[in-house]
């Protein structure tokens, strides 16, 4: 098979394919009906020789060879647009959106602050914020639904480029005027309080925080378990519960909320916060400016909670 031979389409049909896992988003996403898209991957296997892609369960999945194609065309195909685009990014008049993921937290603690500056940087630029649920649930960073992550976690895929930005740390709050939550707290007096615990995706969140307490030889008894931040603050400032937040959101949100930071003998958590991307994306004016833009923001956001 000569490259000669080959309609070019074709490949941009099956990067579209591999990244969407179904075709009828891939014809959603390329603005083609579902059979156009069926009848471009018939005669790419024609020529490849490869069924390209097998149903599994409601979508597809991708034959060996086709995994073995797939960053070859993202990358290819990613350098075609960047050639493409390359003289037409201009950051006062670019209205291109784009995606970021971020947990409530951040988006409460860090996310004004971004607006802010891309108002000024880039005027007719659209902003997407979406949780971290999104994120896993859409591919990560391998995926096309998100452009730069703002995250503790970050999934270990080929292609991803991390940044460290700063630590978070958390504090343990009550309400005011919670009771079983006043006076001096001993280790005693901490295991005999509930706790709301964050759970913001399955499977994550203060993931060492139990064996923490366990290490201390400290009980922890979880009342709640919450998907967001935001819910367990909310919880905790109507109820006897605590929790465990990070400590910009209680900066922000701890006065408007009643909420009170104890000093206990309680673990508190350091987590990284990284500003993570994908090689898809590594090169693109646009997107260079946007990843500086949110890593300015998160700095100036830290320096701002670290003056008081």
């Amino acid at each position: 098979m000569s490259l000669a031979q080959l309609d070019l389409n074709l490949l941009l049909v099956l990067d579209t394919v591999l990244s969407e896992r179904s075709v009828v988003r891939a014809a959603r996403r390329l603005h083609l009906t579902p059979s156009a898209i069926s009848n471009a991957l018939a005669r790419l296997r024609s020529a490849l020789g490869d069924p390209l892609v097998v149903r599994s369960g409601r979508g597809i999945v991708p034959t060996p060879r086709a995994a073995g194609l797939a960053p070859l065309l993202r990358s290819a195909l990613g350098e075609l647009e960047r050639a493409v685009r390359a003289d037409a990014f201009d950051p006062a008049t670019m209205a291109r959106q784009f995606t970021l993921a971020i947990a409530d937290a951040g988006q409460i603690a860090r996310l004004p602050q971004l607006v802010r500056l891309l108002a000024g940087k880039m005027p007719r630029a659209r902003l997407r914020v979406v949780g971290v649920d999104t994120y896993l649930s859409s591919g990560g960073l391998a995926g096309t639904e998100v452009d730069v992550a703002l995250i503790a976690v970050v999934e270990k895929a080929p292609g991803v480029h991390i940044t460290p930005l700063y630590l978070e740390e958390s504090v343990l709050v009550a309400r005011r005027g919670n009771r079983r939550a006043g006076g001096t707290m001993t280790k005693k007096r901490l295991g005999e309080l509930q706790h709301v615990e964050v759970e913001v995706a399955p499977g994550r969140g203060y993931r060492e925080l139990a064996r923490s307490y366990q290490r201390l030889g400290i009980a922890r008894e979880v009342a709640v378990v919450v998907p967001s931040f935001i819910a367990a603050a909310a919880v905790v400032a109507q109820t006897e519960l605590v929790a465990t937040l990070p400590e910009s959101l209680v900066e922000v949100l701890g006065d408007r909320l009643g909420l009170r930071v104890l000093t206990a003998p309680a673990p508190r958590m350091t987590t990284e916060i990284k500003l993570a991307w994908h090689e898809r994306t590594h090169g693109d004016p646009a997107m260079q400016a946007f990843r500086e833009a949110v890593a300015q923001a998160a700095g100036e956001m830290r320096r701002s909670l670290a003056q008081g």
